[in-house]
């Protein structure tokens, strides 16, 4: 890991402050997704990570977490399970130490409960319109899509509902068509 904090130019006196305190409690250390990330039993429980405006700390299971000082982010409407605490300035993490610490314990508990958030099912996502009409128009795109992994789905679901105007939505459906019909995800190659 040090040799991860000697690379980092931005919020690496942040990312030392966070590791410290994140250390005290006999978590394995590991980067994951190019990032520091802590476990406990081979279950994620945070990771440090950086953006161009603040670091943060996301807690995997966060949605769980309490938040009595009511710091946790959820950063997009789309995220069901983790939680992020961010920061612009070491300060902010000394001050929140003894509050940080408690919400670390707290996950490490709720992992040890061996509880679990519960995920919205794809089944549950409303799909646009423009692609339900593609769906029922070619029997085959509808097999494809039904055999993609669910995480996958979500993504075109997703990706399908972002804009506002139905001419979008109808041009990435159409677009995409041929990556779902060859089984393949938004972002696969």
């Amino acid at each position: 890991m040090i040799f991860f904090l000697s690379k980092v130019k931005k919020w690496r006196e942040e990312f030392e402050k966070l590791r410290m305190i994140i250390l005290d409690y006999q978590l394995n250390e590991e980067l994951k997704w190019g990032v520091p990330c802590y476990t406990f039993q081979n279950s994620n429980i945070v990771l440090i990570h950086g953006f161009k405006e603040y670091c943060a700390l996301l807690f995997f299971k966060g949605a769980l977490l309490k938040d009595t000082h009511g710091i946790l982010i959820r950063q997009t409407e789309n995220v069901q399970a983790s939680r992020q605490v961010r920061f612009t300035s070491i300060l902010e993490i000394v001050e929140l130490e003894p509050v940080l610490k408690a919400y670390v314990h707290e996950a490490i508990e709720i992992e040890k409960a061996g509880l679990k958030v519960e995920l919205k099912k794809t089944s549950e996502y409303a799909i646009p319109e423009e692609f339900q009409k593609k769906l029922n128009e070619i029997p085959a795109l509808k097999s494809a899509f039904d055999a993609l992994t669910p995480g996958r789905q979500r993504a075109y679901i997703f990706y399908f509902s972002q804009p506002k105007q139905s001419k979008t939505r109808e041009s990435r459906v159409e677009k995409c068509r041929p990556q779902i019909l060859n089984g393949k995800g938004l972002n696969d190659q």
